[in-house]
């Protein structure tokens, strides 16, 4: 079965984007990965007919696939719930990667600023009555 799914990925990707490639084409949450794709230049296709539906049913669900078509590397990702698969070149797939990086950096940023507020709130006047927001009145 191994054998089959580059193969299954290059016939989904040629009956579903088939006059794409002549003008056009360019892994952690489903819900976060569509935009990234989008973004990236990933064209998202509903299987049409029967072969393409059969093709797309047997695509493994939320992972970025990896197939040849007519020598061009090109990638597929399935979204079970909306019922498509956004397709993409080795360009867009690299967009894809630099986004997917960029992203990671920007959430870990984020999250260590949110460590180091709720950290600091922990500070205020531990060094007793003369240190932080509560001073004696006498």
């Amino acid at each position: 079965m191994k054998h089959n799914i580059p193969s299954l990925i290059l016939a989904l990707v040629a009956l579903c984007c088939g006059p794409l490639f002549l003008g056009s084409c360019a892994s952690t949450g489903a819900s976060s990965t569509e935009p990234l794709l989008s973004a990236a230049g990933f064209t998202s296709r509903t299987p049409q007919n029967t072969k393409q539906q059969e093709l797309y049913t047997q695509l493994a669900p939320y992972k970025l696939q990896r197939g040849e078509y007519k020598g061009k590397v090109m990638y597929a990702y399935k979204d079970e719930a909306k019922g498509v698969a956004y397709v993409g070149d080795e360009a867009a797939y690299q967009r894809y990667q630099k986004l997917a990086v960029e992203r990671r950096i920007a959430q870990e940023n984020y999250q260590a600023a949110q460590m180091n507020r709720d950290f600091a709130y922990g500070w205020y006047g531990a060094y007793g009555p003369y240190y932080g927001y509560h001073r004696p009145y006498w």
